[in-house]
């Protein structure tokens, strides 16, 4: 073989080398560090408008969102206790109790700060088991109220027996399963 062909050859190989290397790295990235994370609007910052949005004439602008009434229900006239978990709030709520997994009985204050779930060691929350994803999923304050959001994590994130799609409202006492984790948010 000639010079030139020897030359081509080790020039191909390097190329085929390196972008077997930049895959594996692409690879490992996407495993370690997870997909990006979506953010949910500021409530203080939107005004309860769609996109953070001024709600007011012209084009462009969004209408507000409105919560969704819910038909009243026939009360009775002695006074009863609550149905039903109350909604985990900021003054309601103060911390987190792991009921099952590898770290039963795991006790860690909720400072107001979102706290992300997951294997990773960036996590609020490191929860080290085969059926949690790098960054699983996250607690944040959304105004006054805890959610729980599920952040594209393989498994699922589950609140009260039910799979999260969407951020959900957290209930005091409901069991959150994060892999082989749940876990409850306690006064």
């Amino acid at each position: 073989m000639s010079q030139l062909t020897l030359l081509l050859l080790q020039v191909g190989f390097l190329i085929v080398l390196w972008a077997f290397v930049f895959a594996v790295v692409y690879s490992l990235r996407a495993d370690l560090f997870g997909v990006k994370v979506r953010k949910l609007p500021d409530p203080s910052t939107s005004s309860g408008t769609v996109g953070g949005a001024a709600a007011v004439g012209g084009a462009g602008a969004t209408a507000p969102i409105a919560p969704v009434a819910r038909p009243a229900a026939a009360k009775p006239s002695a006074p009863t206790a609550p149905a039903g978990p109350q909604k985990a709030t900021r003054d309601s709520v103060s911390r987190i109790l792991i009921t099952s997994g590898p770290k039963t009985g795991l006790e860690l204050p909720l400072t107001g700060e979102p706290l992300t779930i997951g294997r990773s060691s960036e996590s609020g929350l490191v929860i080290r088991d085969d059926y949690t994803s790098s960054h699983h999923a996250r607690l944040l304050l959304w105004g006054e109220q805890w959610m729980i959001q599920d952040l594209d994590s393989t498994n699922g994130t589950w609140h009260d027996g039910e799979r999260v799609a969407n951020p959900v409202p957290v209930r005091v006492g409901a069991p959150i399963k994060v892999g082989a984790t749940t876990f409850e948010l306690r006064k």
